[in-house]
């Protein structure tokens, strides 16, 4: 006999742009799952590479959708949910994979009450050999009623798109992305809104592969001012999507919810010491974001150590002089720019204090 559960019907979309070295993993991921009743969207957002011969190799095996404009990930994952059927949505980036036993671990854990499942990820390079886990197994993840982290500092300890589920009844109250404000980090919108309307499951195993290259938008270490410039923005429209949603569930966020997040303040202290000058928000400075930072280390769901030891980060990165701070920043994030000492001496901390 079999359950209700085996028989829930799940979406794997695919966003593609120009990643045709990779797309055929995940497609293969995707078709090789063991869940009974999975349908596989392919979308392209315009690439310019072999994409498009790739997904037609695959015949009536997929759904394509072939964007003929470039629209970035928010439009990629619109078009993607507009074509799915599935009870249970998962967006996979294309330059990432599921493991065969993804979609049947998720189902197997899921309930009438789940708005976003998440799980953990191996961390691996572009020949596929595992480099760690993500989030950190130290990390712990948050789970059940996640809004009063939302409604307090717009974020919880959650994961990137590759190691989420969405309920299609949660999605239904949040979709469409908008475009313009999620054209890269379409995920983020997902998992700040999607939590409003439902509880969040967490899976302690990886269930896929979290793929880093050189091309990534996460990985331009020589563009760190950049990447910590385009991290703020995209969290203060985070903010506002939050609170513009969570009006329609009775909920208020704080207006100073970014200020009590350390993920925010970390960026955004690196924005206004790397380049001050291009730093979105005028009123910050060195000290403040320092000081809030301090202060919002100490309330995180890790151990004693591991709270004070980013607390002393932020104090450091405020009050060192411009250089120093500097390389300080630098050291914690981006690891290529580690002396060989710190950066044996970072891996021993993170163990000690996880």
């Amino acid at each position: 006999m079999h359950s209700t559960q085996d028989r829930l019907p799940v979406s794997i979309i695919i966003a593609n742009y120009n990643y045709a070295r990779f797309l055929r993993n995940a497609i293969d991921s995707a078709l090789s799952q063991g869940h009974g009743d999975v349908e596989v969207i392919v979308v392209d957002d315009a690439s310019t590479d072999e994409s498009a011969d790739v997904i037609a190799s695959y015949g009536s095996r997929i759904k394509a959708c072939i964007r003929p404009e470039n629209g970035g990930h928010g439009a990629a994952f619109n078009t993607g949910f507009a074509a799915s059927r599935g009870a249970i949505v998962l967006f996979l980036d294309a330059d990432d994979y599921l493991y065969p036993n993804a979609v049947s671990e998720i189902v197997a854990r899921w309930d009438g009450e789940v708005a976003q499942m998440q799980f953990r990820l191996h961390i691996v390079d572009e020949r596929q050999r595992v480099k760690d886990v993500f989030p950190p197994p130290e990390v712990p993840f948050d789970s059940g009623d996640v809004t009063p982290q939302l409604m307090r500092r717009a974020r919880y300890q959650t994961t990137v798109t590759s190691g989420l589920a969405f309920a299609l009844s949660a999605l239904q109250n949040i979709m469409p992305v908008p475009e313009q404000e999620f054209r890269q980090g379409a995920d983020g919108y997902l998992v700040t809104l999607a939590p409003l309307y439902g509880r969040v499951k967490s899976i302690d195993t990886c269930l896929g592969a979290y793929r880093m290259h050189g091309g990534n938008h996460s990985v331009f270490a020589e563009k760190l001012g950049q990447r910590a410039r385009w991290r703020v923005e995209h969290d203060l429209h985070r903010l506002q999507a939050l609170a513009d949603q969570a009006v329609d569930v009775g909920l208020a966020v704080r207006a100073d919810a970014n200020l009590r997040d350390p993920v925010h303040l970390e960026e955004r202290l690196a924005s206004i010491c790397v380049d001050s000058r291009r730093h979105p928000v005028a009123e910050d400075s060195r000290l403040s974001l320092a000081a809030a930072g301090a202060a919002a280390s100490m309330e995180m769901n890790v151990s004693l150590r591991r709270r004070a030891m980013l607390a002393a980060w932020f104090l450091s990165v405020g009050l060192l002089p411009q250089r120093m701070a500097q390389a300080v920043l630098s050291w914690k994030l981006v690891a290529s720019s580690r002396p060989a000492v710190l950066a044996r001496l970072s891996r021993t901390i993170r163990y000690v204090t996880g």
